[in-house]
């Protein structure tokens, strides 16, 4: 972020996000086999999630440097991507847990 002139501030956007990882872990940590692969997996789709929704709401829309801005246009087809990704695996696993 140095080389394109911003500093990363704390904010809601951010304070939500490390929130909701920080209690994934904690869970996680308690879970084996596959109760871990399913809430596993259901965090990764949910995480995705939250983190386009920040993409599309907040934080490409607020973004002052057109740098970062750009950046952050060219890096959210990879969320994308990664949302449907897990969002197969955990249809997957829906089918095998039945």
């Amino acid at each position: 972020m140095h080389k394109l002139g911003v500093t990363p501030e704390d904010n809601p956007t951010s304070q939500s996000l490390k929130q909701g990882g920080d209690a994934n872990l904690a869970n996680l940590k308690s879970l084996k086999a596959a109760p871990f692969d399913e809430a596993y997996i259901d965090h990764e789709v949910t995480y995705h999630e939250n983190v386009l929704d920040a993409l599309d709401k907040t934080l490409i829309p607020d973004a002052q440097n057109a740098e970062l801005k750009a950046l952050l246009v060219k890096v959210r087809p990879a969320f994308v991507a990664h949302l449907e990704h897990a969002r197969h695996l955990q249809a997957a696993l829906g089918k095998s847990g039945e």
